[in-house]
């Protein structure tokens, strides 16, 4: 991130931060703050800085929302949808970003994902998706890749992991997207896409974990781990290109998933309306 965008946008007395060497979280932080930078500084929008909202879980994910300085909160694990879908009916003119990990949106938190995205309210979740559980000890997650190794399954998951992107769009989710951190530039311009969105967006952007993920897989350095991000996960426009043939293993990077349905504060509002007009005035607020 510039300098100057570290002054304008972290929580300088909070740096520096306690992120592992090489990992992807910082990165994906970096993106969702010069997405917002972008927004602020587009006269089309007119946004103000307080028009914002960070919310975060519990991870190694979740520390951005007390590094990122915005109106933000840290909530309980798996509840960060739950806090920001409170937020978002208090006032729903605000841009409501959840900032979760792959842990925490979709294993304790899952039912408030699916929820969330079914009835199309419009958040902005943003998964920090590095495969495992990394802050607790390497157990392993439900984005954990079948056969690999972690603290939980030492002998390798025999789980089949969740694809979080085509789980939100399953359930309904209007706005969903692949990112990595790799290819940074193109999930900033996710992001900023996914903010301006009027309905719920799910951006799963992969992470890298060199310590608790690379090391019991074998994975090698960061770098490694970027490169392998570099080879296999491919732009949306380039990956239709390719042969059924030469995409095997790799995996789309892109929006997956853009439908224009009606956005749940908006559809709520038009309840307490009719309410209203039914009680003459007297309904409940």
């Amino acid at each position: 991130m510039p300098s100057d965008l570290i002054h304008e946008y972290m929580r300088i007395d909070h740096l520096p931060q306690i992120w592992c060497a090489g990992c992807g979280n910082g990165v994906i932080m970096r993106d969702v703050a010069v997405a917002i930078d972008q927004l602020l500084k587009d006269e089309e929008y007119d946004f103000d800085r307080d028009d914002f909202v960070i919310v975060s879980g519990i991870g190694c994910s979740s520390r951005a929302a007390g590094y990122l300085d915005f109106n933000s909160i840290h909530t309980t694990h798996g509840r960060a949808i739950a806090f920001a879908t409170g937020i978002k009916f208090a006032n729903p003119k605000l841009k409501v970003i959840v900032l979760t990990g792959d842990g925490d949106c979709s294993a304790i938190g899952g039912n408030h994902l699916i929820h969330a995205a079914r009835r199309n309210l419009g958040l902005t979740v943003i998964c920090f998706n590095n495969h495992i559980y990394g802050m607790t000890g390497g157990q392993y997650s439900p984005t954990t890749p079948n056969g690999d190794v972690a603290a939980t399954a030492p002998y390798g998951n025999v789980d089949r992991p969740f694809d979080i992107a085509l789980l939100a769009t399953g359930a309904g989710a209007s706005f969903s997207a692949r990112g990595d951190v790799f290819h940074a530039r193109e999930t900033t311009e996710i992001i900023r896409k996914a903010i301006l969105h009027d309905g719920f967006s799910l951006v799963d952007v992969y992470s890298i974990c060199p310590t608790s993920y690379g090391r019991q897989n074998h994975k090698g350095s960061a770098v490694d781990m970027l490169q392998w991000q570099k080879e296999n996960l491919i732009p949306t426009a380039q990956f239709h290109a390719m042969s059924e043939q030469a995409r095997a293993g790799k995996k789309e990077i892109g929006i997956l998933a853009f439908n224009d349905y009606p956005e749940y504060t908006d559809e709520y509002a038009k309840v307490i309306e009719a309410c209203r007009k039914q009680t003459g005035g007297k309904g409940r607020n």
